[in-house]
């Protein structure tokens, strides 16, 4: 087993609380890290846990692990816990786990999942959708799909995130959230292999060669897995494909490190909208 046999892969440090008192990782700590890889890896392949588990009827739960040990972390050991599936029977589904320290391979965990009814908790078949999206993603395919179009098209599927994102989430009163803007606006929606919307994003004229993106939301569990960028690259195509020379954006605060990595420049003072530090960005296009 090697680092390479893997696609996917979460990074740890190994903390005071999970050592013994030679400095060295207690045994069941590395379920711990895998479980938490799991997490990663659902991410990864674009599916919030709970609601597309929902969608395809069922629940995953551990039928059996196993561990083989090869070596120990220590303390303050930087460790990747890689993960793949590794195989797909009729209802069981198995996953192999690596965990290296640099190239050295320290634990290889082995798990066994069922998909069940999660009342009756009696076994049922993997949904063919589930079987496809793991195999494509264990294949290097894209986990995601980004579409734009008009409200018309998109207006069910975008409303629905902003919804959940900023009228839940953020609390920003209903009435704040929705304007006339949305009738001429380019929007994009980014779905995963189940057709759920995951994130969406809007493209306003701000002025003669200047765009403005707004509404960028992505659902909470799939943050920080570069679904927002894949929304935010396709609205920065569409403003070029029209002849755009500039894009601004009001980005809340806690966004700006997020644009500020895709080009995006602070301009002038903080404000506030909605009751939300923001702040206006802004970057130029080729």
């Amino acid at each position: 087993m090697k680092r390479q046999d893997f696609r996917f892969s979460q990074r740890l440090r190994v903390r005071w609380a999970e050592v013994d008192m030679h400095q060295i990782v207690f045994n069941a700590h590395y379920l711990t890290y895998v479980d938490a890889a799991m997490t990663g890896y659902w991410r990864a392949v674009a599916l919030p846990y709970v609601d597309a588990m929902r969608h395809l009827g069922g629940d995953i739960f551990m039928r059996k692990t196993g561990i083989e040990f090869k070596s120990s972390a220590q303390l303050d050991d930087i460790l990747d816990v890689r993960l793949k599936c590794a195989r797909i029977g009729v209802s069981s589904m198995v996953f192999e786990a690596g965990i290296f320290r640099d190239d050295e391979l320290l634990v290889q965990p082995e798990m066994i999942y069922v998909f069940a009814d999660p009342v009756a908790r009696a076994s049922k078949p993997v949904p063919q959708a589930l079987r496809d999206t793991l195999m494509a993603f264990e294949a290097g395919e894209p986990m995601v799909t980004v579409t734009t179009g008009n409200w018309a098209t998109l207006g069910d599927a975008a409303g629905s995130l902003r919804t959940e994102v900023f009228v839940n989430e953020q609390r920003i009163p209903a009435e704040m959230e929705w304007d006339d803007a949305d009738a001429d606006a380019v929007h994009a929606v980014a779905t995963n292999r189940l057709g759920q919307a995951i994130a969406c994003g809007r493209l306003l004229k701000a002025g003669p060669g200047v765009a403005k993106i707004g509404r960028m939301a992505v659902r909470r569990m799939l943050r920080g897995s570069g679904i927002g960028r894949q929304v935010l690259d396709r609205l920065l195509d569409e403003a070029r494909l029209r002849g755009d020379r500039e894009v601004v954006l009001h980005a809340q605060r806690s966004a700006e490190a997020f644009y500020r990595g895709l080009g995006f420049a602070p301009r002038g003072l903080e404000f506030e909208e909605a009751g939300i530090p923001h702040i206006e960005m802004v970057r130029g296009l080729r």
